[in-house]
């Protein structure tokens, strides 16, 4: 019976550990979602810049017969775009260092209580035994001698 009474509060621990290991997977998931949509927006953004300013100068070399100037802008336009095209890939890249981190950090938050929770019901078991070990060592050292039993006692 004592055993059952015993393992009853570890298996609600352990259900309380899945229970947080599963919010902090959704959790996880929830924020790469979260950076996801915030790098789109922007990106989103960048790309209707860039379409209003191409039309602008669309327009602004349509009324200029200079040819000189269309090609300013072309070539401004072109380098427009090659500057979105590596602001887009430099922010994919740190929301996939982030998400990585982040994912890391979560298995050894995971990894650390799982050993914080074997290491706390080792222990308890091992003050168990040296109790144990200790009445033990008392009762036979009290039994020979009574008088040096106190300066034999261990701890």
């Amino acid at each position: 019976m004592l055993p059952l009474f015993l393992l009853v509060p570890a298996l609600t621990k352990a259900q309380t550990d899945k229970k947080e290991a599963e919010l902090k997977k959704l959790e996880t998931s929830l924020s790469a979602a979260k950076a996801k949509v915030t790098l789109n927006e922007r990106q989103l953004a960048v790309s209707d810049s860039l379409i209003t300013l191409g039309n602008q100068m669309i327009a602004e070399s349509k009324t200029s017969k200079d040819k000189d100037e269309a090609l300013k802008a072309r070539a401004d336009l072109k380098a427009l775009d090659i500057q979105y095209k590596s602001d887009s890939k430099a922010l994919s890249i740190r929301l996939k260092d982030a998400t990585k981190k982040m994912s890391t950090g979560n298995a050894n938050l995971t990894r650390g209580k799982a050993g914080k929770k074997n290491a706390q019901d080792a222990l308890k078991i091992s003050r168990k035994t040296l109790e144990t070990a200790q009445e033990k060592y008392d009762n036979a050292s009290a039994s020979g001698d009574s008088s040096t039993s106190k300066e034999k006692k261990k701890k």
